[in-house]
């Protein structure tokens, strides 16, 4: 059985290990715009409105169809200025983006494997 500072160690390096992935994956966020741009695919991959899944696919699922203007994002396309066709803005947008969402779910791993070392288990 392990006691309380062995597990405790082993969650502080799964948590840097974890840290370590998420801030890789926010430095390749901007792949997700310039591989359809330089392939000219349109939208990035899985980023389609329900009109353009449709025009795709002619097909649109009827949860997408009920659901696809519920939500509006705080910054559409990643931007603050939607008119700014910059790359480099719009991947550096990208990368904010993706290092806001790292945070987020770094921080509730940490409260998840505090609650975990709390509790013993």
């Amino acid at each position: 059985m392990l006691s309380g500072m062995e597990v405790k160690m082993k969650i502080n390096r799964l948590q840097k290990k974890i840290l370590i992935i998420l801030l890789l994956l926010c430095l390749l966020t901007p792949v997700g715009i310039l591989l359809p741009m330089w392939f000219n695919a349109g939208d990035a991959w899985g980023e389609w409105s329900a009109q353009t899944l449709k025009e795709l696919t002619g097909y649109v699922p009827k949860g997408l169809a009920k659901y696809s203007d519920v939500w509006k994002a705080p910054l559409t396309d990643y931007t603050i200025n939607s008119k700014d066709k910059s790359i480099a803005h719009r991947s550096g947008y990208y990368i904010v983006s993706g290092i806001a969402g790292a945070t987020v779910t770094f921080v509730v791993m940490l409260l998840i494997s505090g609650l975990i070392v709390r509790n013993g288990k």
